[in-house]
């Protein structure tokens, strides 16, 4: 089973639409960040975790030709917006694609994107269909059957969650704070991918000395630090952080 991380930069990416780099070189590929989306491959499915706006791009560069489900860390835009580009799986599939969301993305979802879980015409059938998200939920690797847990973090003023598959790696895209009765579940995980904007405060998101503290805490065989700003270089990060702290890029593959 693998774990992909399709998409590692914050909400303008890097470089963002104006080709501004900030401290990031650009002569490192791995400088090039997308919008946050990630991709979980089992021998049975394949679960795209946030849509965001660029995924279409990491779908074709990570060769994926198949999407049975789609978990929603939030209701933000750079984590929503690239929910056109599922349209394809539904006309390979001829199925509607389950998503799982909490409440206010849901509510989001049907208001600025209806179209793509009503069946207003023949022509433009429903593509999604809603499934609540569950304390505890599975997807299929062979004959097994692999946990997925889901927990509620903030980000700022709106609730994130976290995905945790396993109990060996956990996603975390976009957050300010984790709540101390939820910790026990982060402790001595294999990964953990972690949000890491920058090194000033935020409201919103956890910054470099924030993050680290985390991970002091949580004791991660491997932390990986994601939703990183263009004030973050790859290289600056590589010579700074600890050994079992790594920086993600775009197309990041681990195996589980």
């Amino acid at each position: 089973m693998k774990f992909i991380i399709l998409g590692c930069g914050s909400s303008m990416g890097v470089p963002r639409a104006d080709g501004f780099f900030g401290n990031c070189n650009p002569k490192n590929p791995k400088n090039y960040r997308t919008r946050c989306s990630a991709l979980i491959k089992s021998k049975n499915e394949t679960i795209i975790i946030d849509t965001s706006p660029d995924l279409r791009q990491q779908l074709i560069n990570n060769n994926i030709k198949t999407i049975d489900k789609v978990f929603y860390s939030h209701m933000h835009a750079d984590q929503t917006h690239g929910i056109n580009d599922l349209r394809v799986f539904y006309l390979k599939n001829k199925k509607t694609i389950p998503i799982f969301a909490d409440h206010k993305t849901k509510e989001y979802l049907l208001n600025s994107f209806n179209y793509c879980f009503t069946n207003n015409n023949k022509e433009y059938p429903a593509i999604l269909r809603f499934k609540n998200i569950n304390k505890r939920l599975f997807i299929k690797d062979g004959k097994k059957k692999i946990s997925i847990k889901p927990i509620v973090v903030k980000h700022g003023k709106v609730n994130s969650i976290c995905y945790i598959l396993d109990n060996k790696l956990a996603y975390i895209s976009d957050v300010s704070s984790i709540n101390l009765k939820h910790y026990k579940y982060f402790k001595n995980l294999k990964y953990l991918i972690i949000d890491c904007l920058w090194l000033r405060y935020h409201p919103s998101h956890l910054n470099l000395e924030n993050s680290l503290k985390l991970i002091n805490t949580f004791k991660p065989k491997k932390a990986i630090l994601t939703n990183l700003h263009s004030d973050l270089d790859y290289n600056y990060l590589k010579k700074i952080l600890p050994k079992n702290v790594l920086p993600a890029y775009d197309g990041l593959s681990l195996n589980l």
